[in-house]
């Protein structure tokens, strides 16, 4: 089976749980996700399929935007409310101007330091796997870009919040921080993804929905998956005639439509059926640079 699902993630369950469940139903071996999610987070997780895990490339600098709770009070080891408290408890008496005003320093281009515990590999080795057997773990922080962080509400010692970031930001640290900054330590305690990328959760289905297709993954394609035109909205889409699609697809240079300037293209033969990812070389000249099959 190819193309992409949405898939609205449960609490509780890995990245890698979602992947092995769709393998299940599927029968397709070839899946990969497009942005983990911790186990504790829910929402939006798309998912590649069989022959489109070759787009994998194009996804990966898409914005993703949240809604949680972070909690006030004390900090984890993980950041998150998983983890086990680190420091002393605090009873802080915040006020929602003064959460809104330290806020203001986490928007824009910042430096970020990863959680210990997370996927974030040293010396080829996940630092999760180091920090949960008691080595020390120092991460080189990393520039992000936060392009929206508001926070909702404050009551008592949690605050609802929404947030939008670069791919490859820990929202998990967004709130320890802020609890560093307000001196009262913090971390998240809730989480769900609304956005990745063009994806929200409108487009999103749940495994158990996934589940009724189990025996028709024609129906599954159809009526689940996102269309493949569109995918990518920044590339055009193009159809090609049959000697330049049996060009195209054996790895050839192949005259197409032109189509403005862009300098890649989706190729399709028909409505539905994605051929490839070409590049310009002059004029009307294309090279393809990921071929479908």
């Amino acid at each position: 089976m190819n193309g992409l699902l949405v898939i609205d993630k449960p609490g509780g369950m890995t990245s890698h749980d979602v992947v092995s469940r769709l393998r299940k139903i599927t029968g397709e071996k070839s899946i990969g996700h497009l942005g983990t999610l911790d186990p504790m987070a829910t929402g939006v997780l798309p998912l590649l399929l069989g022959k489109f895990t070759r787009l994998a490339q194009y996804f990966s600098s898409a914005e993703k935007c949240y809604t949680g709770t972070i909690r006030f009070g004390f900090a984890t080891d993980t950041y998150d409310s998983e983890g086990e408290p680190v420091g002393l408890k605090q009873t802080p008496a915040l006020r929602l101007e003064e959460v809104r005003a330290a806020a203001v320093r986490f928007h824009g281009e910042i430096s970020q330091r990863p959680p210990a515990f997370s996927a974030k590999k040293v010396g080829g080795i996940p630092a999760y796997k180091l920090a949960r057997a008691g080595e020390a773990v120092e991460l080189k922080p990393v520039t992000i870009h936060v392009s929206s962080f508001e926070i909702a509400e404050l009551n008592g010692d949690q605050a609802t919040f929404a947030l939008c970031c670069s791919a490859g930001g820990y929202v998990r640290s967004v709130a320890h921080e802020l609890g560093e900054v307000l001196g009262c330590g913090a971390h998240l305690n809730g989480l769900r993804r609304t956005r990745a990328g063009v994806f929200d959760l409108e487009d999103a289905h749940t495994l158990d929905e996934i589940s009724d297709y189990v025996g028709d993954l024609n129906g599954l394609e159809e009526l689940c998956c996102i269309h493949p035109r569109c995918l990518l909205p920044e590339m055009p889409a193009v159809c090609g005639d049959h000697l330049a699609l049996g060009r195209l697809r054996n790895g050839a240079q192949a005259n197409l439509p032109e189509f403005s300037e862009a300098s890649l293209v989706k190729v399709f033969a028909g409505q539905r059926e994605l051929v490839g990812i070409a590049k310009r070389i002059a004029g009307t000249l294309f090279q393809p640079v990921v071929v479908m099959g």
